[in-house]
């Protein structure tokens, strides 16, 4: 994988309230990735960065919703999400100590 690519697959966690029970009970995490994003390159990816094992990886294709508003209709975006388990033991700390 070209190293500018792994900076553009992830595109940040995704916090929610769903994101955090799954990573406290399983040991997954859940990341935002762009639409053309593959397996492969979101274990690569986060492997890199992160520096931790990554045993599995599954994504979900979250489609936006179509919103009706004053102007007319509106579409929320696509997202596509990964969840993330790592190996036994290891663990990705996202505050940042200055």
């Amino acid at each position: 994988m070209i190293g500018e690519r792994i900076y553009k697959v992830l595109l940040g966690p995704h916090i929610s309230e769903k994101a955090t029970i799954v990573a406290e009970g399983n040991g997954q995490y859940v990341f935002r990735v762009t639409g053309d994003a593959t397996k492969p390159e979101i274990k690569k990816a986060i492997e890199a960065l992160f520096e931790v094992k990554v045993e599995s990886v599954r994504t979900l294709n979250h489609k936006g919703k179509t919103k009706r508003t004053v102007r007319g209709l509106g579409k929320r975006s696509d997202v596509k999400k990964a969840y993330v388990r790592l190996a036994e033991g290891q663990e990705i700390d996202f505050m940042v100590a200055e």
